[in-house]
């Protein structure tokens, strides 16, 4: 039997959000044979006065509200009080974060606890995140109306690499963006589905030539869907790649 490898606070104004998705499937399994935690922390109780408020109008000026760095800083506490060890990260969903890649994860994977900001509004205070060195974290070029969907793509790709969660463990290997490849085709039976057949090459039992086939593949589908993944490829093995 596992143990708990980990440990996920969500700080959030919707708590009722969560796990969601993440109940479901290997993620679901995983949390129910507690191979990973979840704990969720109501920004809203650390909120001011009597209607409990959590943000206030930029000092700048401009559209929309922030959140204040004094109600967010307690909530942070609070989570930080319910961290039994030192191997903690404290990461904050934003469209002006790095971007979440399979590398960024992998190295995030090295942390069994982690504390989740999920930010709303026009943003967060910046003094709170520096204050808290928090690791700003994007899951791609657009705007979503909160951090909490954001939280839970996080929890997911970190989620599945936790030892146990997947039923084959092989499968990480040759998934996308291993080695800055996209994955090639996968097919299954029936070989012949309306006429369009399974490529015979994988069909040969030929595990060179299988294996041969889907690099070359998986360099061909990066190379026209994510030419900048593909760059990154060739520039890490120029010498064994001679380039169509």
């Amino acid at each position: 039997m596992y143990k708990t490898q980990l440990s996920a606070k969500v700080i959030t104004l919707f708590p009722e959000l969560f796990p969601g998705p993440l109940s479901a499937s290997v993620t679901g399994k995983a949390l129910e044979n507690k191979l990973w935690s979840l704990e969720t922390i109501n920004l809203k109780k650390y909120g001011k006065g009597r209607h409990k408020k959590v943000d206030d109008k930029p000092i700048s000026g401009g559209p929309g509200m922030i959140l204040m760095p004094d109600v967010l800083d307690e909530a942070i506490l609070k989570a930080n009080s319910l961290i039994s060890g030192k191997n903690k990260l404290i990461v904050c969903m934003s469209p002006k974060g790095i971007p979440l890649n399979q590398s960024l994860v992998k190295n995030m994977a090295q942390y069994n606890e982690i504390i989740i900001v999920c930010g709303r509004f026009e943003g967060i205070d910046q003094r709170v995140i520096d204050k808290h060195q928090m690791k700003e974290i994007s899951i791609g070029d657009f705007i979503l109306t909160g951090g909490e969907l954001g939280a839970m793509v996080l929890l997911d790709t970190l989620v599945r690499l936790l030892p146990g969660t997947l039923g084959n463990e092989e499968s990480i290997i040759s998934e996308s963006f291993t080695d800055d490849l996209l994955e090639a085709p996968q097919f299954t039976k029936p070989i012949d589905w309306n006429g369009m057949e399974v490529p015979e090459i994988l069909r040969s039992g030929d595990h060179q030539r299988i294996l041969e086939w889907k690099n070359t593949t998986s360099e061909q589908i990066t190379k026209k869907n994510r030419p900048d993944l593909f760059i990154k490829y060739v520039e890490k093995n120029k010498k064994k790649i001679k380039r169509k």
